[in-house]
């Protein structure tokens, strides 16, 4: 697992596998009641989980993992 950080739009991506651009054929959004960050899981076209998106993640994923993060 790869993880990114933009501090400048407080977003970071989880990338689960190497994935090539336009790999990625569908993305879906979660929202929870309750907690400040979206959450947008990305799939290749076999309904494999390759990536996840968060929005807002200074609010919900722990400061190690965003300090540890590619800039």
């Amino acid at each position: 697992m790869n993880a990114t950080f933009d501090p400048a739009v407080d977003a970071a991506y989880l990338s689960l596998r190497e994935v090539a651009n336009g790999q990625v054929a569908r993305s879906e959004a979660l929202h929870f009641d309750g907690v400040a960050g979206d959450i947008l899981l990305d799939f290749d076209g076999e309904g494999r989980l390759v990536g996840i998106e968060v929005l807002g993640a200074s609010s919900v994923l722990p400061d190690e993992l965003l300090d540890a993060a590619e800039r």
